[in-house]
């Protein structure tokens, strides 16, 4: 009886040992690459996979998209500025049997990949360049690292370059050129002003030289400007066409 118990006890746990070395699963995103002695058999999942016990080897791979961080990167550009640039990058695993066979650790990989191709994409480019143009130092970045990644079963999404920290020393000197246009814009627009206001200028006296009543209008106008503004004092223009024969008898006189 004890004999037989025992038999069946030990049944049970072999079981439960085969059934929990066995059952394997997987989520949504997840896929398995299966290697039964030590050969490649098949990607498998989602959902429930069975395996064989020591015969059967199970890799997990995440399908999910990875966002990397790229850490900052010393580089000297093409005009010979010193400056540091960090990046961030998005990938995803395509071909899971390629990512576990054809690279020992494709994370590490596709970050050495990131740095390296950083440093060079920014080093052939000029500081202005990479502040005005980012967009496209990004899609360079997005292209040649897909196509290194590409054999691993690994899919580039998208780059950005996250920051760009400049020396001290090249900021005050940006600030001093960003002021120096500042002013230029600034006198450019005051000029333009000057010139519209000339030639409005230049239209209204050739309206009023041919309509002499319309100077009388614009000094009553100014009057009452003046007179709203609560003023004690009262400009009252003579219109010089009035004294005319005034100085006219005054001539003859002397004569």
């Amino acid at each position: 009886m004890d004999t037989s118990f025992s038999l069946f006890f030990v049944i049970i746990i072999f079981v439960i040992f085969f059934l929990a070395s066995a059952i394997r699963i997987l989520r949504e995103y997840e896929r398995a690459v299966i290697f039964r002695l030590g050969r490649l058999i098949d990607t498998k999942g989602p959902g429930i996979i069975i395996l064989i016990p020591v015969i059967d080897k199970m890799v997990r791979v995440s399908l999910r998209t990875i966002a990397l961080d790229v850490p900052p990167q010393d580089i000297i550009t093409r005009d010979n500025v010193s400056i540091k640039v960090s990046a961030v990058i998005y990938f995803r695993v395509m071909d899971p049997r390629k990512a576990v066979v054809e690279v020992q650790d494709y994370l590490f990989a596709t970050s050495q990949m990131s740095q390296t191709t950083l440093r060079s994409i920014v080093g052939q480019s000029e500081l202005d360049d990479l502040l005005a143009a980012r967009d496209k130092i990004n899609k360079e970045l997005q292209s040649i690292i897909d196509s290194h990644t590409e054999p691993w079963g690994i899919k580039v999404s998208n780059v950005e370059v996250k920051q760009i920290d400049l020396p001290v020393e090249m900021q005050s000197a940006m600030a001093r050129q960003a002021e120096a246009e500042r002013n230029r814009r600034a006198k450019v627009i005051n000029a333009e002003g000057e010139f519209q206001a000339s030639q409005k200028l230049s239209d209204a006296a050739k309206v009023i030289s041919e309509y002499p009543a319309a100077i009388q209008l614009r000094f009553l106008q100014t009057m009452s400007e003046i007179a709203s503004k609560n003023s004690s004092t009262t400009f009252f223009p003579v219109p010089i066409d009035l004294l005319a024969p005034f100085l006219d008898k005054k001539g003859e006189a002397k004569k």
